[in-house]
C-alpha cells in the first residue's frame, strides 16, 4: 500500500490487519469477537445515525446485487443493552437485503466503547460521493464529540483528524461542525440548495429562535439568501440586535447586480496548497480585502 494512502480513524480501533477485522485467527482464539448471520430483525438501527437510506437508484443495484449473490461484506455490530445488537455499519446492505426478500445477513459482532462505535459508523459512511451537507454536519459533529470523550484535545490537529478518511482539511470540517447547529428545516435547504453552504454557517450562529424567523422569511417570500446577507444576519444576531422586523428587511432589501472577476489558476496557484478548495480559496481572499479595506 502507497505511503501516500489515507487511512481514516477507524482503521486505528482494534482494525490494524484484514484477518482482525474479518474474524482472523488471534481475534477468534481470544473471544474478542463473532462472525454471525444476524436475523434483520435483530439488527437495530445506530443510535442518532446521520446518514439517510434512501430508496434511489444506487439502493435498487444494491438490492439486485444481494438478491443474487447475497451480502458479500459482512456489517459491522456491537451486543445492545436491551436485546439484540447495534449496527455500526451496514444500514444500506440491512435495508437492501429487506427489499431482496432476505432474513438475515452476516455481521462482525465486537463490544465497542460508544465512542469507538461512533468513529467506525462516520469513517465506514464518510467517504461516499453522495452525502448530504447535512449528513456530513451531523456525522463529523459526532465523530468530533466521540474524540473529544476519549481525550483528544480541541485543536486543528484533532478536526484535520476528524476530516481525514475524506480527506478534508481542519477549516472545513469546522465549518460543517459549525452548519450542524441548523435546525432541520435550514439543513434541508441547505440539502436541496434553496440555501448556500457558505450563508448555512452564518447563519448557524443564530439563535433558535431568530434561525426561526430566517426560515418563516425565506419560505413566505421565497428569496435566496446572498453572503452578503447571511453576513449582516450573523453580526447583528452577534450583537443581539436582531429581531424578526430586522430579518425581513435583510432578506428581502434589493440586492446590488451581481459582479463576476474570474482569477486564473496560475495566477494564484503559487499563494494557495494543492488541497485548498475552491471554496478555501474564496473565504481567504474574501478576508484579505475585508482587511484591505479596513485599512483604507
Amino acid at each position: 500500500m502507497s505511503s501516500n494512502t489515507k487511512t481514516g480513524s477507524a482503521s486505528k480501533i482494534k482494525m490494524e490487519s484484514f484477518d482482525d477485522l474479518f474474524g482472523g485467527s488471534n481475534a477468534q482464539e481470544t473471544g474478542a469477537e463473532q462472525i454471525i448471520n444476524a436475523p434483520l430483525a435483530d439488527l437495530h438501527e445506530f443510535k442518532d445515525h446521520p446518514f439517510k437510506v434512501l430508496d434511489d437508484e444506487k439502493m435498487a443495484e444494491t438490492t439486485e446485487s444481494i438478491r443474487l449473490y447475497g451480502v458479500l461484506v459482512p456489517g459491522i455490530a456491537r451486543p445492545r443493552a436491551g436485546g439484540g445488537y447495534e449496527l455500526i455499519a451496514g444500514h444500506r446492505r440491512k435495508h437492501g437485503s429487506e427489499r431482496a426478500g432476505k432474513t438475515e445477513m452476516p455481521i462482525i459482532v465486537r463490544n465497542y466503547s460508544d465512542d469507538e462505535a461512533t468513529i467506525i459508523m462516520v469513517d465506514s459512511n464518510i467517504q461516499r460521493e453522495d452525502i448530504l451537507p447535512s449528513e456530513k454536519a451531523k456525522a463529523y459533529k459526532m465523530k468530533y464529540e466521540a474524540m473529544k470523550h476519549q481525550g483528544k484535545k480541541s485543536g486543528k490537529n484533532t478536526l484535520d483528524e476528524v476530516g481525514e478518511a475524506a480527506g478534508e482539511n481542519a477549516k472545513k470540517v469546522q465549518r460543517y461542525i459549525w452548519l450542524s447547529r441548523l435546525s432541520d428545516e435550514l439543513l434541508e435547504m441547505v440539502d436541496s440548495r434553496k440555501l448556500g453552504f457558505s450563508q448555512g454557517v452564518d447563519i448557524s450562529f443564530l439563535s433558535e429562535e431568530a434561525q426561526q424567523w430566517v426560515e418563516v422569511i425565506i419560505e413566505e417570500r421565497g428569496c435566496n439568501v446572498s453572503t452578503v446577507q447571511s453576513g449582516k444576519l450573523k453580526e447583528y444576531g452577534k450583537s443581539g440586535e436582531l429581531t424578526l422586523a430586522m430579518v425581513r428587511l435583510i432578506l428581502t432589501e434589493e440586492k446590488p447586480k451581481e459582479r463576476k472577476v474570474t482569477l486564473k489558476a496560475d495566477k494564484i496557484s503559487k499563494y494557495f496548497a494543492e488541497d485548498y478548495s475552491s471554496e478555501d480559496i474564496e473565504n481567504i481572499i474574501i478576508q484579505l480585502l475585508d482587511e484591505w479595506k479596513k485599512r483604507q
